[in-house]
């Protein structure tokens, strides 16, 4: 399976807009997102972990009724299989399920490999459900949130975070699809 590697690069331009690019074109863009390369130990890390991870997400994917591979795509962008990843806002593990949301998907234990990855598979089938399974939808609310998706009239918000983020995770979910026998 070929998985897509890019670095994100972010911009800031005089009038406040924000950029974000794999490729960037001229100055003022700053690396804010290093994927690791082929041969690198944080790339064999995550060959390692997604190995020994997808049987487990797989199956709780199937049991709830979320096809597995658009959870193993939610994985690789949130933490890169990463079962103690922790973001800056406070996101724990491979689902990065903040507080609230693990509480309401019962998850008591957000660093909890098991818990965790069924609380973020209940938490999208939620979300399929809710957004009538437009996929794009639902990685937007997955990222932004769903008041945020409602706020712009059930459409991806226009927060660059979030466009590239729904971006990413397609491109992942159509390697996952076009992989389903390998992972």
């Amino acid at each position: 399976m070929s998985i897509a590697h890019a670095d994100l690069f972010k911009k800031i331009d005089q009038q406040g807009r924000v950029y974000f690019t794999d490729s960037p074109k001229g100055s003022g863009y700053r690396l804010i997102m290093r994927t690791p390369k082929k041969g690198s130990i944080a790339y064999k890390k995550f060959l390692v972990n997604r190995r020994q991870l997808s049987p487990l997400i797989r199956r709780q994917a199937s049991q709830l009724k979320v096809d597995p591979a658009l959870v193993l795509a939610v994985i690789h962008a949130e933490s890169f299989y990463d079962k103690d990843a922790v973001s800056r806002a406070g996101a724990v593990g491979l689902m990065q399920l903040m507080p609230k949301t693990a509480e309401r998907f019962g998850v008591s234990n957000r660093n909890d490999a098991l818990q965790n990855i069924r609380g973020g598979v209940l938490y999208l089938r939620h979300l399929l459900e809710l957004f009538n399974y437009d996929i794009r939808l639902v990685l937007a609310a997955y990222n932004a949130g769903e008041s945020a998706v409602a706020k712009y009239g059930n459409q991806i918000p226009p927060y660059p975070e979030t466009q590239q983020y729904v971006k990413k995770v397609v491109v992942y979910y159509q390697q996952y699809l076009s992989a389903k026998s390998s992972y």
